[in-house]
């Protein structure tokens, strides 16, 4: 039996602050009434109060609510999946186009059980929403789909605007913290990405807090630059349930920040790194400000010459 004190106890600057307004009520009842998923809720995301009541946006979660893995750290059902909804896809956009989002994110449940990891059905979801909400920016977030690149070149063809893809902790841990995936296939993952389609920025998620030294957050920093990463996310990883990997150290807002600094440093367009953020957290202001940031630099370049 487990001492209730190997938990740390989270720190003051961990507090949520719950709203259940209107939106946030409706936006969950649109999503049971299009039976739809969402990891903000699969996930237990902390921020889910602010992004449903105050910035009214959602990460719509497809292919399902079971994930074929098993991660440590997620708290999203694992077991065998349902057979594909390819209905899925239009009930997604036609709530992009209720909720008039100007930026969507659309991830998934890995589905090692399918050819292709899902990625037709990713890449319906992508034409289903610019066919009904045409000026809406698409993030896609999938699993790394068996490092099969076929299936991400399935994926790339559609243009998705962003494509994120969570390299989640450094090498070191990784394997214990995620079930099947591969550190360096996730970093080769978001290099053929780049190959594929070199306009469209490359993102990825770093959690803090699983025993990694800040010499190894510097050096998966160092791995997401040369294989062309643009923007990076760093969050403090929260336990979910006692099931899961306990959190080994809570980091301090200063620190959060410091390693924003170093990541902009290193090169990356734009960094979002706070205790409480997430892969999609403000995703919207991280695509806008990176956008901004590259055609600075590529004015830059130009006066340059």
């Amino acid at each position: 039996m487990e001492n209730k004190n190997d938990y740390l106890r989270k720190p003051e600057w961990l507090k949520i602050k719950l709203n259940t307004n209107e939106n946030y009520t409706g936006l969950k009842k649109m999503m049971r009434e299009k039976n739809l998923h969402t990891v903000c809720e699969e996930a237990r995301c902390p921020n889910i109060h602010e992004c449903w009541a105050v910035r009214r946006t959602a990460t719509f979660m497809i292919l399902g609510d079971v994930c074929t893995r098993a991660c440590r750290f997620c708290a999203v059902k694992t077991g065998l999946p349902n057979e594909l909804d390819w209905k899925e896809p239009e009930r997604v956009a036609d709530s992009v186009v209720a909720m008039n989002l100007k930026h969507v994110v659309v991830t998934a449940v890995a589905r090692d059980d399918l050819k292709d990891g899902g990625a037709a059905v990713f890449a319906e979801t992508v034409r289903a929403i610019r066919r009904k909400s045409p000026f809406t920016s698409i993030e896609v977030l999938p699993s790394d789909m068996g490092g099969i690149y076929e299936n991400l070149q399935t994926l790339m063809e559609v243009r998705p605007d962003i494509l994120n893809h969570n390299i989640e902790t450094v090498e070191r841990l990784s394997p214990r913290v995620r079930a099947r995936a591969k550190y360096h296939r996730s970093l080769e993952f978001l290099r053929r990405a780049k190959e594929m389609q070199p306009t469209i920025p490359t993102k990825s998620s770093l959690m803090v807090g699983l025993g990694e030294t800040k010499e190894e957050i510097l050096q998966t920093m160092d791995d997401l630059r040369a294989n062309h990463v643009d923007i990076m996310t760093i969050g403090q990883y929260l336990q979910p349930t006692k099931s899961h990997l306990k959190v080994i150290k809570y980091y301090h807002p200063d620190e959060f920040q410091e390693l924003k600094e170093i990541a902009l440093q290193k090169g990356f367009s734009h960094c979002e790194s706070g205790p409480l953020v997430r892969s999609s957290y403000h995703a919207d202001e991280q695509v806008n400000a990176a956008a901004k940031n590259k055609q600075l630099m590529s004015d830059q370049h130009v006066q340059q010459a």
